[in-house]
């Protein structure tokens, strides 16, 4: 039995997808499993290349493609990595290290730009996490495999699915954060707007916490 199970949902960026896995070393310790929405021609021939690997196709959908991969993943750990995720180096040693007291948690988040926009949504992130322990997907949330099954995975949700599996899992027992960076792209930053785009996230957070469905948030964040 492996002890990390990463699972990566993918929507249309093979690309990034097969950049992550090119990070990855074999290792009996590590198994990987790509959930992609649909299937890829690509993923699927990246997949057979690797016997370390293992794909599932499913609708889009981030929960219901991150539920489908950790039904078929093996590991002690799951780990829900983003396709356009940099791994720090150490990360498996860090597994390994963990208490058996805890149940989950998450990594630290940077971006992959030098500029001072990102430097300061990490460090509005930092604060985040600090002070209502609130971390996001694109964090590399993580979660013992039997603890994660036993919450009954992802809830069903078109967005927020990060947030609320979060609080259930905090609620479960103890959590902690990984004191290394997960880089995830910059390029959505990019592309909306560096400080328009953290602002949408947090106006959307605020109105999940104050009681709109999912699926009017999940309209709202389609919009550009």
């Amino acid at each position: 039995m492996p002890l990390v199970s990463i699972v990566v949902p993918v929507l249309d960026d093979s690309e990034a997808a097969a950049a992550l896995l090119s990070q990855i070393a074999p290792d009996s310790r590590v198994e990987i499993v790509l959930a992609p929405a649909g299937f890829d021609a690509r993923l699927a021939d990246l997949a057979s290349a690797r016997p370390d690997t293992r794909i599932v196709c499913t609708q889009t959908g981030r929960a219901h493609q991150m539920n489908a991969g950790a039904a078929i993943a093996t590991g002690t750990w799951l780990w829900f990595v983003h396709a356009d995720s940099w791994l720090p180096s150490g990360w498996l040693s860090r597994f390994e290290a963990l208490p058996g007291g805890i149940g989950g948690g998450w990594f630290r988040f940077a971006l992959d730009d030098p500029g001072w926009q990102a430097r300061a949504i990490e460090a509005g992130v930092r604060w985040r996490v600090r002070l209502l322990r609130l971390p996001y997907g694109d964090q590399g949330l993580f979660a013992r495999a039997d603890l994660f099954r036993s919450l009954g995975g992802y809830g069903n949700l078109p967005l927020m699915e990060d947030v609320e599996f979060i609080g259930r899992l905090r609620r479960s027992g103890r959590v902690c954060e990984v004191p290394l960076p997960l880089i995830t792209s910059a390029r959505r930053w990019r592309r909306d707007g560096w400080f328009t785009r953290s602002a949408k996230n947090l106006v959307l957070v605020t109105l999940y916490f104050a009681g709109i469905p999912p699926a009017t948030l999940a309209a709202l964040y389609r919009r550009r």
